[in-house]
Parts: structure tokens; C-alpha cells; sequence
């Protein structure tokens, strides 16, 4: 299964395993919205744990379906929105706990997320600007300063786990071999608590925020679209599916 769940305790997880790097096409990203807010909304679960399992924590989508479908790129769309939005209007808070590659879509989840523990070997990515899209900048922004998020995106490159430490937007970098321990006692912490109480907590501190993220990656999603319907946009998708060297994470 690409998505599965499990509830331990008051923690409610969900797990990504899609190999070979957890990389979900349109449907997946779609089911993944609905496996998200179903399991926020189940009374016992108090905190959503999301985490993945294989080389890296997401790798975004599925390029080759866009090299052989691109018509699904609204449904594709729409499917980043609803998993996007479902993390961060989850009924109570979302951990994410990432190894490896936070590449594309990887990006979005722990963007929407309340809080963010990563492994050492960790690293942040959008780089949709060599792949023939756009899109992640509005969850991007969520977690690192302007100036961070655009060099990030012009140049598609890497921000590793320490840095996005230090700038913020990660709460622990832990060892590799400690990364779900110490995921599930931070969870665990939060799952302590009165779940009507976490509940308001996370719909006033959703209200506080000084921008609509949603609205933000709906305003971004427009010009994914323009990109994905230029000639360019197919030129980079069918490098990516036949270069190797592209394709390593």
C-alpha cells in the first residue's frame, strides 16, 4: 500500500510507503488528502504523526505520469491542494518526521505541518523549476524567511537539515536511527493534552496567521498550470524520465 495508517495510543500515523522514493501520482495524492483528515477526526487520535519509510521521506509526484498524462495535471493539482490543506486544517496538530529527500510535494506536507522533525541526513527541495513546474513556494514560505525560499526556488537546490534548523522551521534534527523514537515522544507530548483543548489551540493559531497559505498555493497553482501547458514544460519531464542522473534524490 503507498499510504497506510496506524494508531498508537492517542497518535494517529501515516505512513508513506511508495517505493522507490514515495513519490504519489494523481490518485495517491488525493487519497492521501482523505486518509489525513479521516484520521484527525477519529476522537481517540490527538496528534497526526506523518512520516515515510524507504531512502527519503517524499519525493513530491510522479513525473512520469505527467510525461504520459499531462492532461491529469488537474486532478494532480487539485490533490497537492486538498492533502496541503487537509494537514494544515487537521482537527488537531501534525508532526512530520523526515530522513532524506523533502523534495516537491514533500515540501507542502511539512509546510502545512504545526511542527517538523527531521533526520540528519535530511535535506529541503523544490526543484519543479528544472521539472517543468512550479509550485511550493506558499507552504515553503511557512517555514524559511523570503529571501531563503526564492533562492531556493530560482535554483532548485538543497537546504539541509541543519540549516532549515537554524533559520526555524525544524523543532529537532535527531540521528537517523533515532528519528521515529524521538518523533513519537514529541507526539506523545503533544497526545498528553486535553484533545478539545488542542483542537481550539490549532484552529486559533491557524486564524493568527498573518497570510491564507491555502489561498497563497491555490494563487501559485494557476501559474503551475501556464508552465505545464508550455512546450518547455514537456521538454523537462521527458529529460527528467530519461536521464538517470536526474532522477537520483
Amino acid at each position: 500500500m503507498a499510504i497506510r495508517t496506524e494508531i498508537q495510543g492517542s497518535i494517529g500515523e501515516v505512513v508513506l510507503d511508495h517505493p522507490p522514493v514515495n513519490a504519489l501520482d494523481s490518485r495517491g495524492w488525493n487519497e492521501l488528502a482523505d486518509v489525513i483528515t479521516a484520521i484527525g477526526t477519529r476522537p481517540e487520535v490527538r496528534c497526526v504523526l506523518i512520516r515515510g519509510e524507504g531512502k527519503g521521506f517524499c519525493a513530491g509526484v510522479d513525473i512520469k505520469e505527467m510525461q504520459q498524462h499531462p492532461e491529469r495535471i488537474v486532478d494532480l493539482n487539485r490533490g497537492n491542494f486538498r492533502t496541503f490543506r487537509a494537514v494544515r486544517a487537521c482537527e488537531v496538530p501534525v508532526v512530520s518526521a523526515v530522513h532524506g529527500f523533502v523534495i516537491g510535494g514533500g515540501i507542502g506536507v511539512c509546510g502545512a505541518s504545526d511542527v517538523v522533525i527531521a533526520a540528519e541526513d535530511a535535506y529541503f527541495s523544490l526543484p519543479e523549476i528544472d521539472r517543468g513546474a512550479m509550485g511550493g513556494a506558499s507552504h515553503l514560505s511557512r517555514m524559511l524567511p523570503l529571501h531563503k525560499v526564492r533562492a531556493a526556488f530560482f535554483t532548485g537546490g538543497r537546504i539541509p537539515a541543519a540549516e532549515a534548523y537554524r533559520l526555524g522551521a525544524v523543532e529537532k534534527v535527531v540521528p537517523g536511527a533515532a528519528l521515529l523514537t524521538e518523533a513519537r515522544a514529541f507526539a506523545a507530548t503533544i497526545a498528553a493534552k486535553s484533545r478539545r483543548a488542542l483542537v481550539l489551540a490549532k484552529e486559533a493559531l491557524n486564524g493568527l496567521e498573518p497570510r491564507d497559505v491555502d489561498h497563497g498555493y491555490r494563487f501559485e497553482q494557476g501559474f503551475t498550470l501556464e508552465m505545464y501547458l508550455h512546450e518547455d514544460s514537456q521538454k523537462a519531464r521527458d529529460a527528467f524520465v530519461k536521464n538517470k542522473k536526474s532522477a537520483e534524490y
